[in-house]
């Protein structure tokens, strides 16, 4: 389980991917929703419009056909009595004889039920259909004779096609000839009209089908888009980081290097010097002692103040690696301690200011300045042939800061574009700073030199013994 959990575990790059590809993937689907609910909604609307359209056409065609035939007869109607049987059968002729189209005829109903009139069925004729209902329960031969009654109307029910003796859909007019107690129609099938919405609703899902295409084509164009440009940045970040890692790395190798070679300088033209004076100094009161030599004394002398100078340059090169009193006493005094000896082994007049802030830098910050500081004076030492230096280190509400300036010959017109980091030593200093996400400036001209190195205020420590501040209450704000 716990291999299944870890194998379900996202990498940094598969986290970015997802972060990148979701809010994609669920507006192209709430989009596609949209659009699909949309589509088919106005569809459907068009749809019924049309549907109602042409029923409404096929209506107003009965309604024509019903009185073109009205028309054939209504003079024999109107002469003839309510009991004129040879003025019915006369009508019933003429009806009979007008056809038109491959289904359409006339039909009579007396208010009876009884089919008077049936020229494609004729099997109905003088049979009495009340109580006749399609296949889904509606009522035919009586809702005629109703709407008849009524003084005529529109109605809607499955009848068998003549032409093919197959049931569809028919919408039938029906007026009454009310001296008869006749109720006479004609209809028109509008499987037609059906086949015609059935066609619109399958373009209607074909489009939305369509739609659904084009958008999950655009996604996943969009998706490809995405997976490629985070390769290719991931690819490119990851030569980018290796080829930074491996600068790093060689100029860590070169730093140690450069502290070895100056570890070694120190050793060999220090201490080893003064080392090599002792024994001399040593060999000689030796022999002067065994030769009763009163001298030997003031030999001797020599090699313990030679010993002495021995000791302070370990001291010397020891607090160089690491000053016990940066631990001790804080940076202001640790860089107070390195100007002064800057000063006097140089003899460049060195000037040293600063506001006490009771050691609450932590330990890298300390560390970070004391070596931007340690870097700095050793530039100025050999490249800037400097005669004053002024160092001020202050705390603030926004950190800490330490300003070294001099009065030297600046840097050359090629580092001062570039801040100042084309050097390793300031390239050691701006990462160190870069570290603690503080600020490095370096400001070059032909009167001098001016760095300034900022840590934020997270580096500072609360003063020992200080509680955290209350929070304020809207009373004591």
């Amino acid at each position: 389980m716990r291999q299944l959990i870890s194998r379900l575990r996202l990498n940094y790059g598969q986290k970015l991917f997802l972060i990148a590809t979701l809010p994609l993937i669920l507006t192209a689907v709430a989009i596609s929703v949209v659009v699909t609910l949309q589509s088919r909604q106005l569809a459907e609307r068009e749809i019924e419009t049309l549907e109602a359209q042409l029923i409404e056409a096929k209506r107003a065609e009965l309604k024509n056909y019903l009185s073109i035939a009205r028309t054939a007869f209504v003079n024999i109607y109107g002469r003839a009595a309510p009991n004129d049987d040879r003025a019915k059968l006369l009508v019933t002729q003429i009806l009979a004889g007008m056809l038109y189209g491959q289904d359409g005829y006339f039909f009579v109903y007396d208010y009876e039920g009884t089919n008077l009139v049936s020229p494609r069925r004729t099997e109905l004729i003088g049979r009495n259909w009340t109580g006749l209902e399609d296949p889904s329960g509606r009522p035919i031969t009586d809702e005629l004779i109703r709407l008849a009654r009524s003084g005529g109307g529109y109605h809607s029910y499955e009848w068998p096609k003549p032409s093919t003796g197959e049931r569809a859909q028919m919408v039938a007019y029906v007026a009454g000839l009310q001296d008869w107690r006749w109720a006479i129609g004609t209809g028109v099938f509008i499987d037609d009209v059906v086949a015609t919405v059935a066609k619109s609703r399958e373009k209607v899902e074909a489009r939305v089908e369509r739609t659904f295409l084009y958008i999950g084509a655009a996604m996943l164009a969009a998706l490809l888009f995405v997976f490629v440009s985070g390769l290719f940045i991931n690819i490119r970040e990851r030569r980018l980081a290796d080829a930074k890692l491996k600068r790093l790395t060689q100029r860590v190798f070169d730093a140690q290097e450069e502290e070895r070679g100056r570890v070694a300088r120190e050793l060999h033209d220090g201490i080893s010097q003064i080392l090599v004076g002792v024994r001399y100094a040593l060999d000689t009161a030796k022999r002067r002692l065994a030769a009763g030599d009163a001298r030997a004394a003031d030999t001797l002398e020599r090699g313990i103040t030679h010993l002495s100078g021995a000791i302070q340059e370990v001291r010397r090169i020891s607090r160089d690696l690491r000053p016990g009193v940066l631990d001790d006493l804080g940076l202001g005094p640790a860089i107070k301690a390195l100007a002064e000896d800057f000063g006097k082994r140089t003899g460049i007049e060195t000037e040293f200011t600063t506001v006490v802030f009771r050691n609450r830098l932590d330990d890298e910050a300390k560390i970070a300045l004391y070596r931007v500081a340690q870097e700095a004076l050793t530039n100025i030492e050999r490249h800037s042939g400097a005669t004053h230096v002024a160092i001020d280190v202050r705390g603030h509400l926004n950190g800490a800061t330490l300003r070294i300036t001099d009065n030297g010959c600046g840097l050359d017109e090629a580092q001062a574009r570039q801040g100042g980091s084309s050097g390793l030593g300031l390239r050691n200093m701006q990462e160190r700073i870069d570290q603690l996400d503080g600020t490095l400036r370096i400001t070059s001209s032909k009167s001098g030199t001016g760095i300034e190195a900022s840590v934020p205020l997270t580096h500072l420590l609360k003063p020992q013994g200080q509680p955290d501040p209350a929070p304020k209450t809207k009373a004591q704000a």
